[in-house]
């Protein structure tokens, strides 16, 4: 998809990209983040600055989606490399917080992104996007495989993911 093309004003075309694309990357933010939603959403952020700045870079040599994942990937990469690489500052708890409890499929879904951020980094892309309803074709295309390999890749990351979500329900 050729933005430009469609648009020549500059903020419209971000804007329409940030309406169409910013449940995408915030879920892929959330996965990678392990459920932390307030990290997630400054990855979000950050991923649309990332956007912002490599739109002119876009050349169509690739699905304007894939382009969007890669840029999403690399951020959140990016913030895990800087993050372990840092010493730990953190102050220790003093104690719980109280808070309202969430639901049960809001604690479910934390669980899920929990498992989602034990994956490796191929394997979270994988059900990321799978999660995100994109269709097979994509995900091997973005991955450089074909989609019966991808079959199969889904179906182990499936069974990763119950037995992480087992653990962390048996350590609740």
């Amino acid at each position: 998809m050729n933005f430009w093309a469609m648009d020549n004003d500059r903020k419209r075309t971000f804007e329409r990209i940030y309406a169409q694309h910013r449940d995408m990357v915030a879920k892929m933010c959330l996965g990678y983040m392990k459920g932390d939603l307030a990290l997630a959403e400054d990855l979000e952020q950050d991923v649309f600055i990332n956007v912002w700045n490599a739109l002119d870079r876009f050349r169509n040599e690739a699905s304007f989606k894939t382009w969007l994942y890669r840029i999403t990937v690399n951020t959140c990469l990016q913030h895990i490399r800087k993050r372990d690489n840092k010493p730990s500052s953190a102050l220790p708890e003093e104690g719980p917080i109280a808070e309202a409890t969430p639901d049960e499929g809001e604690e479910r879904k934390t669980r899920l992104y929990k498992a989602i951020g034990q994956l490796k980094e191929v394997e979270r892309l994988i059900i990321m996007m799978v999660l995100d309803g994109e269709e097979y074709a994509t995900i091997a295309n973005v991955l450089g495989t074909n989609e019966g390999n991808l079959r199969v890749r889904i179906h182990r990351i499936k069974n990763n993911l119950k037995k992480h979500m087992n653990k962390l329900v048996s350590h609740e």
